[in-house]
């Protein structure tokens, strides 16, 4: 298999197009097509469906796609280690964060990664933390930030700080200070919550369990934006740490109370891949968010009646 072949399959199957891939790669379009069709032929496989308005990936393109990704990083990966004996990292490393973290982190950690770091190039990917597991796995991220990760062997886990988990609610109709939720009222109150196996889900079902309880599940929704819209427009309530509030771009106002007796506390911890050699880059980015990030993400522990994002 052609490293060229696959590079040019790639960029083929996210633009959907041979004419926009042709020209972000500055080749000729017959010539892609005639790589790409090299390469199903080589292949044995129908890799892209052809159409009027474009192509989409097959099956078999979608799982080639998605390896193809992770080879062509780390080729990349292997082309700046051995850049980095010449002198200063180069190269460029990819963070995967939660939507909640990303908000806070991003600006702080670009102005340093960009005065300690300047031959590199930073990309950073928001999702939640299943989909960014997967894209750490898949090497489309060099390292990620990751809630409550379950232990595995192909994974290195560096716990970075501990967050307390808030059951978040539409603003009060009065400014009165309001206690935290015994964790044993929780299935009093209609959640609106990822699917499985989303950390925060996973988390409050397994302590609730332990009690003989169970989650009042009103909806599934996978995004932290969505379901603060959600929240706010009162169809329910969301667990999530002080951050996601935080991080809420309009800067509403939400009532979040503390989940007590006991306290629900979720780990907020750094990974990279045990399957993939670490990169001097990468080592140096993983130093420069354990530096950064406790101080840029540690929200204030307490009960607060009224939470607003960022003035």
């Amino acid at each position: 298999m052609d490293l060229k072949q696959l590079e040019y399959f790639v960029h083929v199957a996210e633009l959907g197009s041979f004419t926009k891939a042709a020209a972000l790669l500055s080749v000729a379009q017959p010539a892609l097509s005639r790589q790409v069709r090299s390469l199903e032929v080589e292949l044995k496989q129908t890799l892209l469906l052809r159409n009027g308005r474009g192509v989409s990936p097959t099956e078999a393109g979608k799982r080639l796609l998605a390896h193809g990704r992770g080879i062509l990083q780390q080729v990349e990966r292997a082309r700046a280690e051995l850049e980095d004996v010449k002198g200063a990292p180069v190269g460029r490393v990819a963070i995967g964060v939660p939507p909640s973290v990303g908000k806070m982190l991003t600006v702080p950690l670009v102005a340093a990664f960009q005065a300690r770091l300047p031959r590199a190039a930073l990309g950073i990917v928001e999702g939640l933390t299943t989909y960014v597991t997967e894209w750490l796995l898949t090497g489309r991220v060099d390292l990620a930030l990751l809630y409550n990760p379950v232990p595995s062997p192909a994974l290195d886990i560096i716990p970075l700080l501990e967050e307390q988990l808030y059951l978040i609610g539409a603003a009060p109709r009065t400014a009165a200070r309001r206690s935290g939720v015994r964790l044993r009222e929780l299935p009093q109150y209609p959640l609106i919550i990822p699917s499985r196996p989303n950390a925060f889900r996973m988390q409050v079902e397994t302590v609730l369990a332990n009690l003989g309880l169970k989650a009042h599940v009103a909806l599934e929704i996978d995004g932290v934006p969505a379901i603060l819209d959600l929240v706010h427009q009162g169809y329910g309530h969301a667990v999530l740490p002080l951050n996601a509030v935080r991080a809420d771009n309009l800067r509403r106002t939400f009532d979040a109370r503390p989940i007590v007796e006991p306290r629900l506390r979720t780990v907020l911890a750094l990974a990279i891949s045990a399957q993939r050699p670490t990169t001097p880059l990468v080592r140096r980015t993983l130093e420069l968010i354990k530096q950064l990030g406790p101080g840029l993400l540690r929200a204030p522990d307490g009960p607060p009646a009224r939470r607003r994002g960022p003035r």
